[in-house]
Formats: C-alpha cells, structure tokens, sequence
C-alpha cells in the first residue's frame, strides 16, 4: 500500500514495503556524554569493529540503491567520526536527504554549522529532556549540556539548518511537559519530537511513564497544535496519531499527511558495527551489511514483512480500528514482554472490535 507523506515541502508516494521512510545509521558508540536512558550504551571510545571509512562509503552505495526518504546519521555521537564530512558530501551527493543527531558537547559547538550545511546536513536534531538545567543535565550526566543545547541549536539556525528538538517522555519528564512547552516556545525549533521512552540500552522498566500519562499528554498536544509556532510529532508513541485521528473525526482540525510508520514499516536502523536491525530500539537483528545486501533485509527478511502486516499485530493492537495509522511501539512490546508483536503496554485505548479499519483520509 502506498502511504502519502510530506517531505521537503512536498508530497511523495512512499511504499514502505520497498523503501523506509526513515533510516538510522549509527555511525559510532563513542560519546562524551553518559546519558541516563543511553539506547547505546555509549562509550568514550570507538568500537575496535566499528565500521571502517572504506566499509562506510561503500554502506552509503548500498543505502543510496535502498533510497530512504531521510538518512539519519547518529551514535553515539557522530560527531567522534573523524570521516563524518566525507560520509555526509557522499551522501548528498548521492541524492539523500541528510539529517544529523550529534550530542551537545564542546565538540559541537566548536564545529564549523556552516561547514555542516555546505556538505550536505538538510536538519539537525539536538535533545532537551528536561525543562531546566538542573533537570536535563542530570539526565544527561554532565554539567552544562543544557546550555550547550541551547547554544548548538542557536548555532544551527543561524546556518539555516532545519533544527529538531527532541525530548523524552518518562516516569521523571512527565511532570515537567507544561514547562517543555514554554522551553520551545523559547527555542523556536522547525520540529518537536516526543520520544516516550523504551526499555532497553540504559533505560529501565521503572523508568516509563504511564498510559495514562500519555494520554493526557496526547490530549494537551491536540489542543495545543494551532497555537504552536513549530511542528510536533512523537517517536515510539505511535498512539498520539489515533488521537489525533479521534479528535478530527469529532470535528477538530483536519488531518494533514500523518506518516504511519513503526518499527520495521517504513524504519530500518544499522548500528556501528553494521548490524541491520528493524529499529535502533527493536534489538532484533536480521542481517549484516558487511555480508548481507541491506536492499534485500528490508524488503524481504521475514521480521520485517511481518512487521509491515498491520493485521500481524497480536492483542488489542490487532483488533484496534486504527491499527494502519497507530499498530503501537513494537520496540516496546518487545522490551517488556519478549513479543515484538503484543499489545502497546502504554496504551489505554480499548478497541471497538469488529468494525471497519480506519484508513487515512
């Protein structure tokens, strides 16, 4: 089935089943930062099978044949890759659009934006999990990245780069959301993204917020969206689209190219040592690009058809009329029950069986 989705000013067919949406390479593990809920555990060093400049442009061949909509280079932090304008201009140059997620370290702040953006970054995403410096450094377990952030995202709109802000949603971020909205209000970014936080890496079961949190979470940002300056979309919180998706068949505003990607539909993660993965947050590995064509584990391995199969879905999730747009975090499911196909454990909607899917509008 082809999905319409907005890229770029414009919208483009996109069938997940041949190409993702989204791609996310983790360039390294290395990082100066020791997050809190780390997805990467990461580490002040490279790993010793961290793919080699060589592997890289070559990979980049292979990701360029697989045409992902955006290419997302990450870590770690990819900023320690000493390749990493060289791994960006070839991507560029091969047509992709390039985003970057560094970590807001003085590594950062010391790189040339305008550099960034001549070789070929289209956006940025930088991260705030907490509404205060007190709060977010702590998160991030070194002092002062709080105001880095700020000043990194500064940096990135004064070299006209798409600037992202991304901030966890769990058990201690939660009651700090009023707060975050005013944050960027402040910030000013082209994008918010909630990510709701997934138990694995460094991050803990006790450490998830609740359904309910998230529902009322969900219902806020419904109200909030014509009166936000920026765009808002969640990551691993598939659930707020079948809100949205409530709230427009009850006469609120219409509905405007809602992407119903998941784990594995429309995603696909390699990690730095070249593990193909349905999600970075889904540790399921299907292949890898140092001897598997990476073309080939998305499009036909069996996890990911089975993936992409809305009606594959097990529990409440399966008998859910909006289960095309939503179908819940596998990585979730996943993380807390062994099952990447059991219900969304965050969710508190409870289906109305037997009636005709909701499609997108």
């Amino acid at each position: 089935m082809q999905q319409d989705v907005y890229n770029n000013g414009a919208v483009r067919a996109c069938d997940f089943n041949t190409r993702p949406f989204i791609l996310f390479w983790e360039l390294t593990r290395a990082c100066s930062l020791a997050c809190r809920h780390c997805r990467a555990v990461a580490q002040p060093h490279p790993h010793p099978q961290e793919l080699t400049g060589e592997e890289a442009l070559r990979l980049l061949g292979e990701i360029s044949e697989l045409n992902p909509m955006m290419l997302v280079l990450t870590g770690g932090d990819p900023m320690m890759r000493r390749d990493l304008l060289e791994i960006i201009r070839t991507a560029a140059g091969a047509g992709l659009h390039v985003a970057l997620s560094p970590a807001a370290t003085p590594r950062l702040l010391h790189a040339d934006f305008h550099a960034l953006k001549e070789a070929g970054v289209r956006s940025l995403s930088l991260s705030l999990d907490g509404a205060r410096a007190e709060t977010h450094d702590r998160f991030r377990g070194v002092p002062h990245t709080f105001e880095r952030t700020l000043q990194a995202a500064q940096l990135a709109k004064q070299a006209g780069i798409m600037l992202q802000m991304n901030t966890t949603l769990s058990r201690a971020t939660v009651p700090e959301f009023d707060a975050f909205v005013e944050l960027m209000r402040q910030v000013q970014p082209d994008v918010w993204s909630l990510f709701v936080l997934v138990p694995t890496g460094r991050a803990q079961v006790v450490d998830l917020p609740t359904a309910q949190d998230l529902e009322d979470i969900w219902r806020k940002l419904v109200r909030l969206r014509g009166d936000l300056p920026f765009a808002v979309k969640t990551t691993e919180g598939h659930h707020y689209r079948r809100v949205l998706m409530q709230e427009a068949e009850r006469g609120g505003e219409p509905l405007r190219h809602l992407i119903p990607t998941r784990d594995g539909k429309g995603v696909l993660f390699i990690s730095h040592t070249g593990e193909v993965q349905p999600s970075g947050f889904l540790p399921i590995t299907l292949g890898n690009v140092r001897t598997d064509r990476l073309a080939r584990l998305y499009r036909e391995h069996p996890i990911m058809k089975k993936l992409r199969d809305d009606n594959a879905l097990g529990g409440k999730c399966g008998e859910c009329e909006f289960r095309h747009i939503c179908g819940g975090s596998r990585s979730r499911a996943y993380g807390l029950t062994g099952d990447a196909f059991a219900a969304e454990p965050l969710c508190s909607y409870q289906p109305e069986k037997h009636q005709e899917p909701h499609m997108m509008p």
